[in-house]
């Protein structure tokens, strides 16, 4: 990936993730640090600052039973809340998504803030490639200059730890490769 990442901090969504991050903190009462990973909606706006999301996808370093009530309202009056169903183990992920996440430049005192790199947020959406999530690709390659070759290396890197239907996600790949081919022509 060329250039340098650059995270969408100033929105009012993202302060929003922030005030999340510090109740979290304050609800669970930590006493050691943790780590949270984003990935889904919360993480392409964070590099984009054009996906609009409600809930963040997240997984932890460590166990615990989030609050079933703990949410934030954003200034323009949206509610945003951490997603209790998201599961990575569902997604096409690389093995190595976790170590390659980049560190939020904001986080609470015992609550470590990382995103999904952009090529493996890319590669995450694969497998399920509906909604939103042509769009986000699209958002990701144009502002963090992702190429089709670094996808293509990594979705294949992350195919030989997947078990799902092969077929559906290598077409799935087909498709946003060559989406990413043709943002890199008009780029």
């Amino acid at each position: 990936m060329t250039g340098r990442i650059h995270f969408h901090t100033e929105t009012d969504l993202a302060f929003a993730l922030i005030r999340l991050v510090r109740e979290l903190q304050a609800r669970l009462q930590l006493q050691k640090p943790i780590q949270m990973f984003i990935a889904g909606g919360m993480a392409a706006h964070l590099y984009t600052a054009s996906r609009v999301t409600c809930d963040v996808d997240a997984e932890f370093s460590h166990r615990f039973v989030l609050p079933s009530d703990l949410l934030v309202e954003t200034e323009s009056g949206q509610m945003l809340y951490i997603d209790t169903n998201y599961n990575s183990t569902f997604a096409l992920m690389h093995e190595d998504y976790l170590e390659d996440a980049i560190r939020l430049p904001v986080s609470s005192d015992l609550v470590e803030v990382f995103v999904l790199s952009p090529v493996d947020l890319i590669v995450s959406k694969i497998a399920r490639l509906s909604g939103p999530d042509l769009s986000d690709i699209e958002s990701i390659i144009r502002t963090q200059l992702v190429s089709a070759d670094e996808i293509e290396q990594r979705a294949t890197e992350a195919l030989g730890g997947y078990v799902g239907n092969m077929r559906n996600v290598e077409l799935n790949l087909v498709d946003v490769l060559a989406l990413a081919r043709r943002c890199q022509q008009n780029a």
